[in-house]
């Protein structure tokens, strides 16, 4: 996977997938392009965070701070997040992708996620999210463990979300033959 050349080592990590009936450039399509603006529940748990609604798509999370790293079409997605997440302001850095794999600053994390997108033999294709991420000290490694303690499942439902309503709009449109 493209996530390993970038965060091949993590202190935490979570993963969710999905199986979606339709074409596999339809379902890297709607993920990449994908508004979860319709989701009630991803705006409320942005807001409670403080983050802009512009956020709720790929490119509006690159605009809040996160950086892409890969993006190879129809097979996975992967972005980035350096910052010290567990304080108010989360201080995220301004980086690019080689600046990510170089940055080794004690006091942050560094964060990375991915979509990945894989043909079943049932013409179905299982749409994967990783989140995974690596402290680059102690210190850090405690303060985020504490923050993912309550933060971690709201996490997880966020990527749940993402899952369903890339599987509900990939499905729902028409297949051309």
């Amino acid at each position: 996977m493209l996530i390993d050349q970038f965060l091949p080592h993590y202190d935490v990590n979570a993963r969710h997938q999905i199986d979606i009936r339709a074409p596999i450039g339809r379902a890297y399509s709607v993920t990449r392009f994908l508004d979860m603006r319709d989701s009630r529940i991803v705006r409320w748990l942005y807001s409670l965070r403080g983050l802009p609604e512009y956020n709720l798509t790929l490119d509006g999370m690159l605009k809040w701070g996160f950086v892409l790293l890969a993006d190879k079409p129809s097979q996975e997605i992967v972005f980035g997040l350096i910052g010290r997440f567990w304080t108010p302001s989360a201080q995220i850095q301004s980086i690019n992708a080689d600046a990510f794999v170089k940055f080794d600053r004690p006091g942050f994390a560094k964060a990375a996620g991915n979509m990945t997108f894989i043909p079943q033999d049932d013409g179905s294709v299982r749409v994967t999210t990783e989140t995974r991420v690596h402290c680059l000290d102690n210190t850090s490694r405690r303060h985020f463990r504490l923050y993912w303690l309550l933060i971690g499942p709201f996490s997880s439902i966020i990527r749940k979300e993402w899952l369903r309503l890339i599987k509900q709009r990939a499905e729902a449109q028409p297949s051309h033959v």
